[in-house]
């Protein structure tokens, strides 16, 4: 049993199917602080945390820390809270402006552009203001919810999990838990059980922040996402942790150890 421990978490939309039970107060034990992306794996490698919900590059940059097997951020085919824009043809970017918030996305969108697009555009951190953004590039990485609720109308948009899945036929793990080896992995777990039974509550809360229509919102978020994860989204992360090393992204191509059960295939009825 793990009590009494620090994490950091993404008040993101998108994160919600793992982070609501966190975030309502039903994990006990837990000191939760919210933060973006990057900022979660900034605590967790300076040990202010025990456990963050990091992007997926880096928890394999953070040394010592497990994956909590099974649950994450992930899309098989598009994902729409994470995308490249642009008002040229994506292939003709020569600069691109990448959201300061993430770190995985922002490693994939470098491996796309030079793996699918065959191009190696400048990339500069930024803001994430679409409009400032391709005012002063030719292209903008935007994610979360930023990106829900971008107006993409007249742009070359390029979703990251359909990009992904045009490159390796695989889906694309966005985040995952990354834990320091004191921690157990059934705290995450049940904050996605409790997630799972409070679906249409996520949905109307959604809508309130993004002024989405909550049809649209549940597809997103148990449609384009899955936050259940299985053996190809395995596989998904070990191809990511392969090419970002490629790229030099990374010191190592190594897949970083799980913690909890193994995973049981899903069978085919």
């Amino acid at each position: 049993m793990t009590a009494g421990f620090r994490v950091s978490l993404v008040d993101f939309v998108n994160a919600w199917p793992l982070t609501w039970g966190f975030l309502r107060g039903a994990v006990e034990g837990s000191d939760r602080i919210t933060d973006v992306p990057s900022a979660c794996a900034d605590r967790l490698a300076r040990g202010e945390v025990d456990a963050g919900l990091v992007p997926s590059i880096e928890a394999a940059r953070i040394p010592g820390v497990r994956i909590v097997r099974g649950v994450g951020i992930a899309s098989k085919e598009r994902v729409r809270s994470v995308i490249l824009a642009s008002r040229r043809p994506l292939g003709e970017a020569r600069t691109v402006a990448l959201d300061a918030s993430s770190r995985s996305s922002a490693a994939m969108a470098r491996v796309l552009f030079k793996d699918l697009l065959g191009t190696a555009p400048e990339f500069h951190v930024a803001v994430p203001d679409l409009g400032e953004m391709l005012a002063h590039h030719d292209a903008a990485l935007l994610l979360g919810d930023p990106a829900l609720k971008a107006n993409l109308a007249g742009l070359h948009v390029l979703d990251l999990a359909a990009g992904w899945r045009e490159l390796t036929g695989l889906p694309f793990v966005f985040a995952v838990w990354a834990v320091r080896p004191s921690i157990a992995p059934e705290p995450f777990l049940w904050s996605r059980e409790y997630a799972k039974t409070h679906m249409p509550e996520i949905v109307a809360v959604a809508a309130q922040r993004t002024g989405l229509e909550q049809s649209a919102l549940h597809e997103y978020l148990d449609g384009d996402l899955h936050h259940d994860l299985e053996s190809e989204d395995e596989k998904g992360l070990s191809e990511f942790y392969r090419r970002a090393h490629a790229h030099g992204l990374l010191p190592s191509p190594d897949t970083p150890p799980f913690v909890g059960v193994p995973l049981v295939p899903r069978r085919e009825l």
